[in-house]
């Protein structure tokens, strides 16, 4: 255990308080963290919402922006991993929502 607080407490001296707080203050730690709003609620959907009140164009265009700022994080210098992981989630839990579009909709017999 003391060599894994070793490494962890080296990881994090290499880097000065000002680089720390440069990287917490900037828009690169700020604009991904209040995008997880959209991913976070598309979970939530996915878990308490009837699939008659998901919006099929609007979870399209959500797939789309997430597709398009995926690959902005990644061509960035430097790479936004935490934008990234975010469009990653929002991307997936869109798909899912739009598979409860089409499945209630479309494929679902009554």
């Amino acid at each position: 255990m003391s060599l894994l607080f070793k490494s962890v407490s080296t990881y994090f001296r290499q880097y000065s308080k000002n680089d720390w707080f440069n990287y917490f203050g900037s828009t690169h730690f700020w604009g991904p963290v209040a995008n997880w709003g959209l991913p976070l609620a598309a979970l939530g959907d996915f878990a308490t919402k009837d699939p008659e009140f998901i919006s099929g164009p609007m979870t399209c265009a959500l797939i789309i922006y997430s597709s398009v700022f995926m690959r902005f994080a990644w061509r960035v210098q430097p790479r936004n991993m935490l934008l990234l992981a975010c469009h990653a989630t929002n991307f997936s839990a869109q798909n899912l929502q739009l598979v409860r579009f089409v499945n209630h909709n479309y494929l679902k017999k009554e």
